[in-house]
């Protein structure tokens, strides 16, 4: 009989050398730890490997590639293609590795691979500090962070990757290396980007800037005015100073404090601002604005960084139904802004949306080949997502946003933001490097040739 890895006498074994814990199909708290953040996305692992430190990140990836296992790194298991986890094979739980430890004097954090935003962002807040990261505090910083990194810092401190300084990964083999610029650094240059292509990832560390309060929020305008609106904002951002960070968004008014009940479920277009300059300034920074004709409603406060990067969780918990279609975009010309206005008003329900993340400034400031990242003349990273709590309004979610994306599509520059795809194929995840894939797959073949790690927007070997 062949050993698969999952019998008893072997899981005990694999159990016995851990510090954490194995969890099984049948287990009582396994419905618990399978489920992912996308309730569209239902796997079934045959183990779960609940890591409590590194030695047990190693013993699980080499028990996988012994027999011969499929590997799925979970972090925050926000990842909307579901791939945190995988079908009969085995999940490696990152979630208690989320220390975080901040290095105030020389600003850097030491992000463990299982911490949330959340937890990022409260750590460094104390010290009126931030890492640029996504915009839900419930995201797993790791995936995040390796995938890019987008969010309300972008145009001020650059992507996520752009502050990467260091990394502890776990390879296929099993050894424990550190990716930096000295130490391994083809390494380093992949995983900024590449996701987890290249290993486990078990720890980040990253720079920091001085931002602590901010003059932040929402600002509503009615539908009516989205063309205009919009024509004004692709002009706007890109000249606005770089402390301001906006992305647009068509979404529905959440039905619930503290936004004006008779706003509540209309569907409008946004955008979520955050000034992270002189407080004094922000009027003059915002009145252009709040001079745009159509505006209904202004959210604009001053309030910690944390507290915005958490304004969505409420909106957005777990175990919803989700579908991702993203691109970059270099322009919005008149003839798209058609397209979206015509899918705004369709958003199929009150948490479907859209967001226009700014990704110039700082982040155009660093080459095309200097990471992985090869989008960078574009100005901002389109997501389109369908959401809903019901199962049964899976296919209307998706289908609006595959018909939004498919209209789009011809006005971007080609590829998309790993971290919003689905799976989508082959030709998406090369695309979404470019001219930098190639590479890539080079580097995967010397630190991963076998492909161990393949559960994800995958990147395969050179051969």
């Amino acid at each position: 009989m062949t050993d698969t890895g999952t019998d008893t006498t072997s899981v005990e074994d694999l159990a016995g050398r851990l510090k954490g814990t194995v969890i099984r199909p049948g287990d009582a708290n396994y419905d618990e730890a399978r489920a992912l953040y996308n309730a569209m996305i239902d796997k079934r692992p045959a183990l779960i490997v609940r890591a409590a430190g590194v030695d047990d990140v190693v013993a699980a990836v080499n028990y996988g590639r012994e027999h011969g296992l499929d590997l799925a790194i979970r972090g925050g298991g926000h990842n909307g293609a579901g791939l945190a986890s995988v079908d009969d094979g085995l999940v490696i739980d990152l979630s208690a590795l989320n220390g975080v430890e901040v290095d105030a004097e020389n600003r850097t954090v030491k992000i463990g691979g299982g911490a949330l935003l959340g937890d990022v962002d409260a750590a460094t807040n104390e010290h009126g500090l931030a890492t640029p990261a996504g915009i839900i505090a419930s995201t797993g910083a790791g995936g995040l962070m390796l995938g890019g990194g987008i969010g309300h810092l972008t145009r001020g401190t650059g992507l996520s990757i752009d502050n990467i300084l260091g990394a502890e990964v776990v390879l296929a083999d099993g050894s424990v290396v550190q990716a930096n610029e000295s130490e391994n650094p083809d390494l380093f240059w992949a995983i900024r980007g590449g996701g987890g292509n290249f290993g486990v990832v078990t720890s980040i560390t990253a720079r920091l800037h001085p931002i602590d309060n901010v003059v932040a929020g929402p600002m509503f305008w009615s539908l009516e005015s989205a063309p205009e609106l919009m024509r004004w904002y692709r002009e706007f951002i890109l000249e606005a100073p770089e402390e301001l960070g906006g992305f647009f968004a068509f979404l529905s008014v959440p039905p619930a404090p503290p936004f004006p009940e008779e706003l509540h479920l209309q569907k409008v277009a946004a955008v979520i601002w955050c000034w992270t300059g002189d407080p004094e300034q922000a009027d003059e920074v915002f009145a252009e604005a709040r001079s745009q004709p159509g505006l209904l409603m202004d959210g604009v406060q001053p309030m910690p960084l944390p507290a915005l990067q958490s304004a969505f969780d409420p909106v957005f918990p777990p175990g919803e139904q989700w579908y991702w279609r993203a691109d970059f975009v270099e322009e919005i010309p008149d003839a798209a802004i058609e397209k979206h206005v015509e899918f705004a008003a369709q958003m199929p329900s009150w948490k479907s949306t859209m967001h226009l993340y700014p990704i110039d400034g700082a982040a155009h400031r660093v080459g095309p080949d200097a990471t992985p990242w090869g989008y960078r003349n574009a100005n901002w990273g389109q997501v389109i997502v369908g959401v809903d709590p019901d199962p049964a309004n899976a296919k209307t979610i998706s289908d609006w946003a595959i018909a939004y994306h498919e209209a789009l599509h011809p006005f971007s520059a080609g590829g998309a933001y790993v971290n919003m795809m689905m799976e989508e194929g082959q030709d998406r995840v090369e695309a979404a490097y470019g001219e930098n894939y190639a590479r890539l797959a080079k580097i995967k073949a010397k630190y991963d040739p076998d492909n161990l790690f393949h559960v994800n927007q995958n990147i395969k070997p050179a051969g």
